[in-house]
């Protein structure tokens, strides 16, 4: 058993549905604050925060995955990742745990006919009699 990290998630919730990134991927987990909005941004760049002298742009996972929106509450945080050397902020509703997920309780994500979103979902992983979607930092933060 690897304990570096390697099956360890963040847990979040968008919508009530969990999700997860690797742990080695983030950085924080911030309060949400007013963005810097940018001209001509895509739709799911919400715009750039200043965190602790680095400008980093905060991403609405909502708005990348296709989601319903609904506002941020109390419990609205920014989860700082980093992958392939870009730093960006998921705006998510709530930051709950993190769990470590055993290799033989992910799943393929299921394969549906036009369905855009799956290329950002690595498997549905199995932990605490939940369902939680894994998603692919590397194509969540792709422009």
């Amino acid at each position: 058993m690897s304990s570096d990290g390697e099956n360890k998630y963040v847990i979040f919730k968008l919508n009530q549905e969990y999700y997860g990134v690797p742990i080695n991927s983030v950085l924080s987990i911030e309060k949400i604050g007013q963005a810097t909005r940018i001209p001509n941004a895509p739709n799911y760049i919400n715009g750039v925060i200043n965190l602790r002298g680095e400008v980093i742009p905060i991403v609405s996972l909502k708005t990348k995955l296709g989601m319903d929106q609904s506002d941020e509450g109390e419990n609205s945080r920014i989860i700082v990742v980093t992958e392939n050397e870009i730093v960006a902020g998921l705006v998510v509703d709530s930051s709950s745990e993190v769990l470590e997920i055993d290799k033989e309780n992910i799943d393929k994500p299921p394969y549906t006919e036009g369905n855009q979103y799956i290329e950002y979902i690595s498997g549905i992983g199995k932990a605490s009699g939940k369902l939680i979607i894994l998603l692919k930092l590397d194509k969540i933060l792709e422009y």
